[in-house]
C-alpha cells in the first residue's frame, strides 16, 4: 500500500476511530473527491475505497490517520474563524471532525487544560479522548451523524481525564459541526464545567 505514516510525535499511536467508513465517506464528499481520485491519492485502487467507505473493511490505525492526513485542509482561507475561536471568552476549541486534529482553542479552554494556547495546536485530541467521548463518539454512526451534511447538535457529560499533556474537566460537551471553506467538516466543541 502506497500511504505513507507521518513520522512526526502528533499522531494517534494506537486507537482508531469509530465508524471510520462513513466517516471517511463524510469528508470525501465534502472536499469533493471522487472515489477514484483519492484512491489515486492514496496509491490504493477504487474498491479499497469502497471497501472501507461501507465499513467491509477499517485499516488500521495508522493508515486511518494517512487517509486523514491526505484529506486535510489545503488552504489557510479559515483565518476569521480561529480568530473568533481563539479570541473567545467562552470554554471551547475547533477541531477537524475526521481526526480531531485541534485548529484552535480560546484562552479560556487553555486554562481548562492547563496549557498554553498553542501547545494543541494540530496535535489529535482523540488520544486524550474520556470513556464519555468514545462513547459519544462511536453513538455518532447510529445517530446518522456521518450520513447528514449539518447534523443536530449532541451533548452528553464527560468525567474528568488528566494527561501528561492535557486536562479534561468534568461536565458538560456540545458537538456541533461546521465547515472550513474547502468543505472540511470541524467540530465546535464548547460547555460547561461540572460546578461552574
Amino acid at each position: 500500500m502506497g500511504i505513507g505514516v507521518p513520522s512526526t510525535g502528533k499522531w494517534l499511536e494506537t486507537r482508531g476511530y469509530p465508524g471510520f467508513g462513513k466517516r471517511l465517506k463524510r469528508l470525501r464528499r465534502s472536499v469533493g473527491y471522487k472515489q477514484a481520485y483519492l484512491a489515486e491519492l492514496l496509491e490504493v485502487d477504487q474498491a479499497t475505497i469502497s471497501r472501507w467507505e461501507r465499513g467491509g473493511q477499517t485499516p488500521p490505525p495508522d493508515t486511518q490517520q494517512a487517509v486523514f492526513a491526505a484529506l486535510g485542509p489545503k488552504r489557510s482561507d479559515d483565518n476569521a474563524l480561529r480568530r473568533l475561536v481563539m479570541n473567545s471568552s467562552d470554554c471551547l476549541h475547533l477541531v477537524e471532525e475526521a481526526s480531531h486534529k485541534c485548529l484552535a482553542y480560546s484562552a479560556s479552554r487553555a486554562r481548562d487544560w492547563k496549557t498554553s494556547q498553542n501547545a494543541l495546536l494540530d496535535v489529535s485530541l482523540w488520544q486524550f479522548a474520556t470513556e464519555e467521548i468514545q462513547k459519544a463518539e462511536a453513538e455518532l454512526e447510529a445517530e446518522g451523524w456521518w450520513d447528514l451534511h449539518t447534523p443536530a447538535p449532541k451533548a452528553f457529560q464527560t468525567s474528568e481525564a488528566i494527561h501528561d499533556r492535557i486536562r479534561i474537566s468534568a461536565g458538560e460537551i456540545y458537538w456541533e459541526r461546521l465547515y472550513l471553506s474547502d468543505g472540511t467538516p470541524v467540530r465546535l466543541v464548547s460547555g460547561t464545567r461540572a460546578g461552574a
